[in-house]
């Protein structure tokens, strides 16, 4: 356990907030005054962030030893054993009702399965003609007749399901939602689409609707789509995804040719119906099972520890490739240690006696790089804590350097993404605090809806955000070292790191700690 410093009940220590420029850290080995019980010292629990203590931990952290920390391999293994220990010396509990600190993220590595496909004794390519989407057991399916269900929507204004029953069935569905004679959408009422016509999300929606209702098999019909799905999932070898462990499902993607096969005038045709047809399909699954953890710690708060503000970061990175480890100091090595250095300043206030209020969940998420998909599981699978008691989420990747293409001198700035998108009052309370504490320049760029980078949805706060849960993401920007080799720990501005830190300490301390609770004004896209 790290040495820091004897709180006890005597003196009060009033201290500054965290400095603009490079903050002096000599304090760290040199105070050893104590703290009122009485008195709710933020600052004096801000400014045990210190630099040093961010470098000795992070010196380690991105070291080689550590090996890229890629999901699920050896190197990845020995981050979770690090931050474990770390946890267990600063006594900061585990999430888990059990004890454990790790939460287990079943994944797998994907392989192109081993399909044939026959309609009317004719044979498709798997590949070419229909692509496998989700990953399913081995099996076979034989039948006579194929159910078609229209668009697959089942909604309050309208639903593909009132005539037909797809239990057990192979499903026959096309993308888009309708319209009537004027042009209208029946959905939306007016000229403009509904999220049913948008790609990525009605394919989840159609595909979990179907799921529910029993089918067995879904053919799913989205021609202006299928080239760059071929391309995405036509050869997915080596992808690491979640373990599927819902109801089985086949689920393809599939071109003009089968579609037409099964239905000639599918493109004109909204009219459900079961389609006499013989469907036979052996399908082998040759995916390769693995392993890898969430790291979960939590400090209960006092009269208000049922609502639950998470602070999260990735623990992983891209591993080893050509014989090169990719560290990844910045990526997230920065936000990992920032995570630590946060929850021991919460720890420190706990044993003194003051708060939190509210409960900390102390976040640690496998297989960002990957697809979000440690905090994916997290919350479409297995959340720790309840959605529901889950008040705000604060997450911190990349917080260690400086953007190199940002028009601005002042090196003392954080991009800030999703602060606004869900709660008006998050937002102004992050503006309040970085105000009362910090001074560090809050930049929006990247918060615009019209983001050709799309950062909002590309880390793990995004799986909160997407639960309507508010969120704020911390961010450096990119450099020329991301993803690359050269992103070391010697290349981390750590003054900057300290800055961010205690600013991601501020504002979780306030929300913490404040009588009201932060809600969500808005509603997720």
């Amino acid at each position: 356990m790290k040495k820091k410093y004897l709180i006890a009940s005597a003196a009060v220590i009033m201290l500054s907030c965290g400095s603009s420029n490079k903050t002096s850290t000599s304090s760290t080995t040199t105070k050893t005054e104590t703290v009122s019980k009485s008195t709710n010292n933020v600052n004096f629990y801000a400014e045990t962030i210190t630099e040093a203590e961010l470098k000795a931990d992070l010196m380690i952290y991105a070291s080689d030893e550590f090996e890229g920390r890629l999901t699920g391999q050896p190197g990845q293994k020995k981050a979770v054993e690090f931050l474990k220990k770390r946890y267990i010396d600063l006594n900061i509990p585990a999430a888990k009702s059990d004890g454990n600190y790790f939460q287990d993220v079943p994944l797998e590595i994907a392989k192109s399965p081993e399909a044939t496909l026959t309609i009317n004794d004719s044979k498709f390519e798997l590949g070419h003609d229909y692509v496998s989407v989700l990953s399913s057991d081995s099996g076979t399916i034989n039948t006579n007749e194929v159910v078609f269900a229209g668009f697959g929507i089942e909604d309050e204004a309208y639903s593909d399901y009132s005539s037909v029953d797809i239990t057990g069935q192979v499903v026959l569905l096309k993308s888009g939602e309708p319209q009537k004679a004027d042009g209208t959408y029946i959905i939306s009422g007016t000229s403009e689409a509904s999220e049913w016509s948008n790609f990525r999300k009605e394919m989840t929606l159609k595909r979990d609707i179907a799921r529910e209702k029993g089918a067995k098999a879904v053919l799913f019909y989205a021609p202006k789509d299928y080239k760059n799905a071929v391309k995405r999932f036509g050869n997915s070898n080596g992808r690491i995804t979640l373990q599927d462990k819902k109801e089985q499902l086949y689920f393809f993607l599939i071109d003009t040719k089968l579609a037409t096969a099964i239905l000639p005038n599918i493109e004109k045709t909204q009219k459900q119906a079961t389609i006499k047809t013989t469907f036979n399909l052996d399908y082998k699954k040759v995916n390769e099972e693995i392993h890898s953890e969430n790291v979960a710690a939590f400090i209960k708060g006092t009269d208000k520890a049922d609502e639950v503000i998470v602070v999260s970061a990735h623990l992983d990175h891209e591993g080893i490739k050509n014989g090169e480890i990719y560290n990844g100091a910045d990526d997230d090595g920065s936000g990992t240690v920032a995570l630590l250095e946060i929850a021991e300043a919460f720890k420190m206030a706990k044993n003194n006696g003051q708060g939190p209020r509210r409960s900390i969940l102390f976040l640690h998420v496998t297989g960002e790089e990957k697809g979000l998909l440690g905090s994916k599981y997290y919350s479409d699978i297995d959340p720790i804590i309840p959605l529901e008691e889950t008040m705000v989420d604060l997450n911190i990747d990349m917080i260690g350097r400086t953007d190199p293409k940002r028009k601005s001198d002042n090196r003392n700035y954080i991009y800030l993404i999703g602060s606004d998108k869900l709660s008006t009052d998050l937002h102004n309370l992050s503006e309040q605090v970085n105000t009362s504490c910090c001074n560090i320049e809050l930049d929006y760029t990247f918060n615009d809806d019209n983001d050709p980078n799309r950062f909002y949805y590309r880390s793990d706060h995004y799986n909160f955000a997407k639960n309507n849960i508010p969120v704020i993401f911390y961010f450096n920007g990119t450099h020329d070292d991301y993803h690359k080799p050269t992103d070391t720990p010697d290349k981390i501005e750590y003054d900057l790191l300290e800055n961010r830190t205690r600013l991601v300490f501020y504002t979780a301390w306030e929300l913490a700690n404040r009588e009201a609770k932060i809600t969500a004004d808005k509603v997720a896209e």
